[in-house]
C-alpha cells in the first residue's frame, strides 16, 4: 500500500511542490517551522485543496485536479493526530475514541486492545480538560486508529509537550507504528524523532523536496548529521533480535560475535531490530571493566579521531558487527592516547539503547 502525493499550492508568497511517495510503514517529513509540512499534511487530509497535482491512495484516487476529485476528509480514510490533539470538550474519553469509528462505520481495530496499548483504560470517563498534555495525544493517537485508517498522519505530535511528556509518549508511538501495515506519515522539526520511528525520510525546505530515501541517507544527502547540535550524533544499528530476556523485558540483538541489550521486547527472535546509540552514550576504556552496572561493552579498533575547535572531540570505533561514535574531551583523547589502530572497549547503558 503507497500513499502518493504530487501537487503543487501557492498561498500568498509561500508555494509547496511536492512529489511524495509513503509506503507501508513510517516515512518522516522533516522540516523547520515555514518549510510547508503542515500545508502537506492538510492537502492529503483534505482539509485544504491544492492548486494543482494529484493524490492517490493505493490505488484510490484523492484528489486530482486535471478530473476534478476531491474526496472529502471523511471519504478518504486518513487518520491524523494534530499537535493540539482537537479533541471534543464534551465528550468523554471514550466518546472520543469512539468517534471516528462511527462517523466511518468501517473496519477498525479492537477497541480494548488499543485502550490498553495506549494505557487509557482508566480514562475513559473523564473529559478532555481534565487530562494532561501527553494523556490528551494519547487518546488522539487512539481515535486516530480507531477510525479504521488506510493511511495514518501525525502533524507534530509532540512539539507542544514539555521533555517529560515526550518521553512519556514516544514509547506509545513506537508501539503503535512498529510494523505497520499502512503509510504512516510523521511530521516533525526534530531529527531524533524522525530517526527513532521512521525508516524513510522526506526533507521538506521552503516548499521543495531536498532529500528523501531511507533516514540516514536523506540525511547525509541533506547534510543534516548532527552538525550544530553535536549532542544528537550517533548511529543507527540495524541487527537480529537473538535473545529476548522476558523476565527483565529486554532485547539481546546480534552485534557480530557480541550482543548489545536494549530495554523493551522489540519483537521476535529472528526479527530485525534497529537501535539507536548517541555518541554522547558511548564510553570508552583501555581495559575491560570488571563489576560495573555497564551491560553493553564491546571490544573495538579505533577507526578515526576528529577533534573539534572546542573542547570536544570523535572517535569512531569498529566493534566488528557496525562501527559506532564515541563524544568525549579532547584531554580524554590526549591522556588514554587514543588514536586509530588502538584497541578500546566501547561501554553503553543499556538505558541508552534507544529503538532507531
Amino acid at each position: 500500500m503507497t500513499l502518493s502525493v504530487d501537487i503543487r499550492r501557492n498561498v500568498g508568497d509561500f508555494s509547496l511542490d511536492v512529489a511524495i511517495e509513503a509506503p507501508s510503514g513510517v516515512t518522516a517529513v522533516l522540516g523547520r517551522s515555514g518549510a510547508g509540512k503542515s500545508t502537506l499534511v492538510d492537502a492529503i487530509v483534505g482539509l485544504n485543496r491544492p492548486d494543482d497535482g494529484r493524490i492517490a491512495l493505493d490505488g484510490t484516487t484523492l484528489y486530482d485536479a486535471g478530473r476534478r476529485i476531491n474526496l472529502a476528509p471523511p471519504k478518504r480514510r486518513v487518520g491524523c493526530v494534530f499537535q493540539d490533539s482537537r479533541l471534543f470538550p464534551h465528550l468523554s474519553v471514550k466518546s472520543n475514541l469512539m468517534f471516528g469509528r462511527k462517523r466511518r462505520g468501517a473496519a477498525s481495530p479492537d477497541f480494548d486492545l488499543v485502550v490498553e496499548t495506549l494505557g487509557v483504560s482508566h480514562l475513559l470517563s473523564r473529559r478532555p480538560r481534565s487530562l494532561s498534555g501527553g494523556e490528551r495525544q494519547r487518546v488522539a493517537i487512539g481515535r486516530a486508529l480507531l477510525s479504521g485508517p488506510r493511511a495514518l498522519l501525525f502533524d507534530e505530535p509532540l512539539a507542544a509537550l514539555d521533555s517529560e511528556r515526550k518521553a512519556e509518549i514516544m514509547p506509545f508511538l513506537e508501539t503503535i507504528v512498529a510494523g505497520a501495515e499502512i503509510p504512516v506519515v510523521y511530521v516533525t522539526h526534530a531529527l531524533e524523532e524522525a530517526r527513532r520511528l521512521a525508516e524513510n525520510l522526506v526533507v521538506l525546505d521552503a516548499g521543495r523536496v531536498t532529500a528523501s530515501g531511507p533516514v540516514e541517507a536523506a540525511i547525509a544527502a541533506a547534510g543534516l548529521s548532527s552538525a550544530g547540535d553535536r549532542f544528537l550524533d550517533g548511529v543507527t544499528v540495524e541487527a537480529a533480535i537473538a535473545e529476548i530476556d522476558e523476565r527483565f523485558e529486554l532485547t539481546g540483538l546480534a552485534l557480530g560475535a557480541h550482543r548489545i541489550w536494549a530495554p523493551g521486547v522489540l519483537g521476535a527472535v529472528g526479527d530485525a531490530a534497529r537501535v539507536r546509540l548517541l555518541a554522547r552514550d558511548v564510553a570508552l576504556s583501555l581495559d575491560p571493566p570488571s563489576r560495573t552496572s555497564v551491560r553493553n561493552v564491546l571490544p573495538g579498533v579505533i577507526r578515526g579521531v576528529k577533534r573539534g575547535a572546542g573542547p570536544y572531540a570523535s572517535v569512531t570505533v569498529d566493534v566488528g558487527g557496525a562501527v559506532l561514535k564515541s563524544e568525549l574531551t579532547r584531554r580524554s583523547i590526549d591522556e588514554l592516547g587514543l588514536a586509530p589502530g588502538k584497541v578500546v572497549h566501547a561501554m553503553i547503558k543499556g538505558v541508552a539503547v534507544a529503538r532507531g
